[in-house]
């Protein structure tokens, strides 16, 4: 599978299009994120594991939600059950995406906790208070601390970063999606910048109504991943087939829905209708069946499969007279 490098006004695109894939379904985009914030709140009650747990099964969860995204573009309808698709099928790849994530992170959090030292860790965990004198020390440790942490926790978050969707669309191993994630993301950072430069910006303003626009914010940037996947992966913007101002793509879903038959057929009355003239063929020659001369088809007039070359014998054909010589 080829990664492809993209413009860097992509990052920028990829959060419109987010938008624009919320804005087909936004009830239901609530309720799926919703859904997911319940079930992350509740797992996090569990003592001691509940956070580990919720970890392991994130990817599970954001796998889900791809399909969700794959199926809108397809002309179907999002529903709450996409949230838990992927457990029936790729759940244990992707939780052990979730594991590696994991293990990460507790690397991580062990090295910040080691370079912070023991002042610092009291201060963070039990609010412990900190002499003035030491405290310049401490601040420093606390600055060198967040400075690796964000060193190393960068790099993580890439390889994490389109590895559900590898797995779950392309079938790859986890270990071989989170690297084909890492140097994908690798290959498109200044896209990335610029991506998540305005995703900052665009959560400073969502919390400052009382957090109200996370509401939106939230299920744009779940949908983005989806965006930004096939546009570094297949290299394609999403189309979706029942895109009304699209007439090509409009006749590939009616041809979906089975019904291709009845079109047809419809439109062959619809042009062979009495009184109009037929433009199939503008060259062929069709005979009058009154004087049995010949005429062009589109100038002919059609009744009942068959043809005049006036509306005068059409008339007379009816009535019974016969042409005159």
């Amino acid at each position: 599978m080829e990664i492809h490098q993209v413009h860097a006004k992509q990052g920028l695109q990829w959060i419109l299009s987010g938008f624009y894939l919320f804005n087909r379904a936004p009830l239901t985009w609530f309720f799926v994120c919703f859904t997911l914030l319940l079930i992350g709140m509740s797992i996090s009650l569990i003592p001691m594991v509940g956070q580990l747990v919720f970890t392991l099964i994130s990817p599970v969860f954001l796998a889900g939600i791809m399909l969700g995204c794959k199926d809108m573009e397809q002309g179907k309808p999002l529903e709450l059950p996409h949230l838990f698709a992927a457990f029936k099928s790729n759940a244990v790849p992707l939780i052990t995406i979730g594991g590696i994530y994991l293990i990460g992170q507790v690397l991580i959090l062990g090295l910040v906790m080691l370079i912070g030292g023991t002042q610092m860790t009291d201060m963070m965990l039990y609010g412990k208070r900190v002499d003035e004198s030491e405290l310049m020390g401490v601040m420093s440790s606390f600055l060198t601390s967040f400075l690796v942490a964000l060193t190393l926790s960068i790099p993580l978050m890439m390889a994490s970063w389109f590895s559900p969707l590898l797995v779950v669309f392309h079938h790859m191993p986890p270990v071989a999606a989170m690297q084909k994630s890492f140097f994908a993301c690798l290959r498109n950072f200044i896209p990335f910048q610029l991506y998540g430069l305005v995703l900052i910006i665009l959560t400073i303003i969502c919390v400052m109504p009382y957090g109200i626009g996370l509401v939106v914010l939230i299920p744009t940037i779940f949908a983005s991943i989806y965006v930004s996947y096939k546009d570094i992966f297949l290299d394609e913007p999403i189309r979706f087939k029942n895109y009304q101002s699209a007439p090509d793509l409009q006749q590939a879903n009616w041809r979906d829905t089975g019904n291709e038959p009845d079109a047809r057929e419809n439109e062959n009355n619809r042009q062979e209708s009495p009184g109009e003239n037929t433009l199939k063929d503008p060259g062929e020659l069709v005979e009058c069946a009154h004087c049995h001369g010949r005429i062009p088809r589109h100038e002919a007039i059609a009744d009942n499969d068959q043809f005049f070359c006036s509306e005068e014998h059409r008339q007379q054909h009816h009535a019974g007279s016969k042409p005159e010589k």
